[in-house]
């Protein structure tokens, strides 16, 4: 029970502090719909069961501790903390918020994946170095009174009072930070909350395949705690995949992978993920099917950059848009032998891709495309293009509609080489910053052409740490400075969901309500037939 410190005395006294996260999603986006709405179940916790724990997690726990053992240092981490570590626009209380470390009063702060900063942090600590000493373990930030006088190249950003008042100040704030996400060439940065300081030090070096494989190797039961009785139905989702590596470049504006794991791939040897394959094929449970073999893009294993100096020294937020960048190193050799190999694990019968492709970099990877339609499908490909005007994806600093194109008929015609029929199945985001009802009407009109039907429609919510919410709360892109237009209504989001789902009856009036208000009436015969009648007045 969260609502009081009992419970959490049970814990006893640690030896060095206590580490505190708030679960695998953001407590906030697990409990609210994008239309703020309280949602009924929570996919990770036991028996579905909302409410389990509470809003603000990390803050709640925090303070629990705090009130049980107040001389005790408390270190905040996971995707909550992280996303939050410098001052965020919160979408729930449509604010800004302070750091999540500010509001948690917490001693430590770490971001990222963690197994590094804690590690050093234990180390120096049994040691013999006092808590409040330990100041400059990358992956870490924590609060001050005093700017760090040691710190070579520091960068202030923008104040929370000032990025709290002002939202230019904000976007400018975000375009900074955004700019010191890479460990090679990252600045201290520093941001006053009043009388204190925020100071975030450098991402962590990217693991070595060594130290990957290292944690990987470690005893995990793939299991939930004893303690839980009923299902987890996240769990039940993911307990048969299988983790290949870690990071993303590509960059997407609604996501926070780069101010997270970062955008360098770390990648697991072939043996290590072969490894784990075995061991999962000796679980009870197991009955030979692996739900996924990936990663945040699946695609992206084994890939680097091929300058090791100009990657050290990049800025940039993608290795994909606008365009591939030269230095990137595609090839597909180790991610096809590994798919090929993990067929052959003996318990084995099937491998499923079901973390996402990036389509615009399976056109350099040929070898992969062959492996993933020939065995990895199972009939149906889900895939995110999650819009497909230009407009709208260069927002989203997404391939757009070509792109698409150029993949889905590439995909139709291996899988026509092989004798098997399968399909793309697309996701979509509506209500995404720079998406108008027109730009919703063309893609609708898109997917008519095509005879596409979209099963699944996630409404867009701005979350800590993404491009899309500073561009949601700003109205601006940070790095252009031009206005973007960005729908806030929950009337015209619901308008922009029904278009992508006009083939369903229930949702054709609300069709023509759309149409009718950008002034594309025009398009009702095309998408429903000529006898389309108007909505009613």
């Amino acid at each position: 029970d969260w609502r009081s410190k009992e419970p959490f005395m049970a814990l006893g006294r640690p030896r060095l502090f206590f580490a505190v996260a708030a679960g695998a999603m953001d407590s906030m986006v697990a409990h609210y719909t994008p239309a703020r709405k309280l949602r009924r179940d929570d996919a990770y916790t036991s028996g579905n069961r909302h409410g389990a724990r509470p809003n603000r997690a990390t803050i709640i726990y925090t303070s629990r501790l705090k009130e049980a053992y107040r001389d005790v240092p408390v270190v905040i981490g996971g995707i909550e903390a992280s996303l939050r570590r410098f001052a965020h626009y919160d979408f729930w209380e449509d604010k800004v918020r302070r750091s999540a470390l500010l509001d948690a009063k917490a001693d430590l702060l770490v971001y990222g994946m963690g197994e590094s900063p804690l590690l050093q942090l234990v180390q120096r600590l049994e040691a013999g170095e006092p808590f409040a000493a330990i100041r400059n373990i990358r992956g870490t930030a924590y609060a001050s009174p005093y700017l760090p006088a040691d710190a070579i190249g520091l960068l202030e950003l923008p104040s929370f009072e000032a990025v709290a008042a002002d939202k230019t100040a904000y976007a400018e704030s975000f375009r900074l930070l955004s700019g010191e996400q890479n460990p090679g060439c990252a600045r201290v940065l520093v941001q006053r909350h009043a009388k204190r300081y925020l100071v975030c030090n450098p991402p962590s070096e990217p693991l070595s395949e060594k130290a990957l494989d290292a944690v990987y190797a470690l005893p995990f039961l793939k299991a939930p705690h004893p303690s839980y009785s009923a299902a987890i139905p996240a769990y039940e989702q993911i307990r048969s995949s299988i983790t290949t590596h870690r990071g993303c470049f590509g960059g997407c504006a609604f996501c926070a992978n780069t101010h997270h794991q970062g955008k360098t791939i770390q990648s697991r040897s072939e043996a290590s993920v072969l490894q784990e394959l075995e061991r999962l094929t000796a679980l009870p449970w197991f009955r030979g099917s692996v739900s996924d073999v990936g990663g945040p893009t699946a695609n992206m294993f084994g890939l680097s950059c091929g300058d090791k100096v100009a990657g050290a020294a990049c800025q940039r937020g993608s290795c994909l848009f606008p365009k591939p960048c030269g230095n990137l190193v595609t090839d597909d050799a180790r991610s096809s032998r590994l798919l090929s190999s993990a067929r052959k694990v003996k318990g084995v019968k099937h491998v499923a891709v079901s973390s996402g492709v990036r389509y615009d970099l399976l056109e350099r990877q040929p070898g992969y495309l062959r492996e993933l339609v020939g065995h990895h499908v199972g009939g149906l490909l889900k895939v995110a293009p999650e819009h497909l005007t230009d407009r709208v994806t260069s927002v989203m600093r997404k391939p757009g509609r070509v792109s698409f194109e150029r993949f889905r008929d590439a995909f139709l015609k291996e899988s026509g080489r092989i004798g098997k029929k399968q399909h793309i199945v697309p996701y979509f985001i509506s209500g995404h910053p720079g998406c108008t009802l027109s730009d919703m009407v063309d893609l609708a009109l898109m997917l008519r052409r095509w005879g596409m039907q979209v099963e699944q429609v996630q409404d867009f919510t701005p979350t800590p740490g993404t491009l899309s919410t500073c561009i949601y709360h700003t109205g601006v892109d940070p790095f252009s400075g031009e206005k973007v237009y960005v729908p806030k209504t929950d009337r015209e989001k619901g308008l922009q969901k029904s278009l992508l789902l006009y083939h369903l009856p229930e949702e054709r009036k609300s069709c023509l309500i759309a149409l009718k208000e950008c002034g594309r009436e025009s398009a009702a015969a095309e998408l429903f037939g000529p006898k389309a009648q108007r909505p009613a007045r």
